[in-house]
């Protein structure tokens, strides 16, 4: 997921995007996605309550600026 929002600087993903392009799955949902940015906030960000890398842009997806 990372590496797809990093791949793709300065966009917003949507989240079907992401669905798509990452993991292929039907059996993913958008609860997923949810998880994995606050993972990966936890592991990247200074203070991932209050991300400055990862951004959610609510209802559409997340982007990296």
């Amino acid at each position: 997921m990372f590496l797809y929002l990093a791949k793709n600087r300065g966009r917003v993903v949507t989240k079907d995007e992401l669905l798509d392009s990452v993991w292929e799955d039907d059996f993913v949902g958008e609860g997923t996605l949810a998880v994995h940015a606050r993972r990966l906030r936890e592991k990247i960000e200074k203070d991932p309550k209050n991300p400055k890398i990862i951004q959610t842009v609510w209802g559409v997806g997340y982007m990296i600026e």
